[in-house]
């Protein structure tokens, strides 16, 4: 029981510390890691295959 409240309380922590920008800063948000966002993919022209599949 020990082992299951201290990885319970463990996640709870590792969740917090991940969402530290959302939860505490006004308007935060994750950042953006798709291809399409990134400009030095764009500059190569690789994309994304779901992009291709959908918007082609």
């Amino acid at each position: 029981m020990k082992t299951l409240l201290f990885t319970v309380a463990l996640l709870a922590l590792a969740v917090l510390f991940l969402g530290i920008k959302i939860f505490f800063i006004k308007g935060g948000k994750f950042p953006n890691t798709h291809i399409h966002a990134n400009p030095e993919m764009r500059k190569r022209g690789i994309t994304c295959a779901r992009d291709d599949e959908f918007y082609r």
